[in-house]
């Protein structure tokens, strides 16, 4: 399969796959608008703007501020691929359908049965320290799926695993509806599970691809 490179300082903010109010109640217009319009656009800007002092750096071999742009890259580079999987992994009213065949096989295969893994997940998300996900990941390593904490996006990872089903536990995610009541925020998130395309970023990720768009939803 061919991909197409993006050039160094070109990422876009993707559009949501549905309106910002489809999400209601949970999760409002006034969050949506401002985590993706205001937060992630910050992630893809930023992130560009690394890319494009990198290139300087190497065409003036100037290296001064290097250990500064590769966090720049790390952080804002990570910020924009799992928030571009969180918008797509969550669904409108009667669009969330239920767990695929893959899906329920490698849940069933590696945590014993989809409540253990719901719980699992869960209360990883919860407890993130500070800032981050919890993040369910496909290891090509293992050949298995696998539930982490990401604090700061970077950080906390497995190397090679890919992202399947992300939950943002940033507080500009869920503070202006749920206070301080992340757990809340969690089981309230839970239904808005987009179980089509949890399958389909499996399906892909067993192929080693890994999409930052979604199918759109009128």
């Amino acid at each position: 399969m061919e991909y197409t490179m993006i050039p160094s300082g070109q990422h876009q903010l993707p559009p949501l796959p549905y309106s910002y109010n489809a999400l209601e109640p949970i999760i409002s217009e006034e969050t949506l608008r401002l985590h993706h319009d205001k937060h992630h656009k910050g992630y893809v800007d930023s992130l560009n703007n690394a890319e494009v002092n990198l290139v300087e750096s190497r065409q003036n071999n100037a290296y001064e501020y290097i250990k500064y742009w590769e966090n720049e890259l790390a952080f804002n580079g990570s910020g924009h691929i799992l928030h571009s999987i969180y918008w797509s992994i969550m669904a409108p009213i009667g669009m969330r359908g239920e767990p695929g065949l893959y899906t329920m096989d490698e849940i069933n295969k590696y945590f014993g049965n989809f409540e253990n893994f719901k719980e699992q997940f869960i209360n990883a998300t919860a407890k993130v320290e500070g800032s981050g996900w919890g993040i369910l990941t496909w290891q090509p390593t293992w050949n298995h799926l696998e539930i982490l904490q990401a604090e700061k996006h970077q950080n906390l990872t497995q190397w090679s695993g890919i992202p399947i089903l992300v939950c943002d536990v940033w507080e500009h995610a869920y503070y202006l509806d749920y206070q301080n009541k992340r757990k809340e925020y969690i089981n309230e998130w839970w239904d808005l599970i987009n179980w089509y395309e949890v399958e389909r970023r499996l399906y892909l990720a067993m192929m080693g691809q890994v999409p930052m768009t979604s199918m759109s939803f009128c």
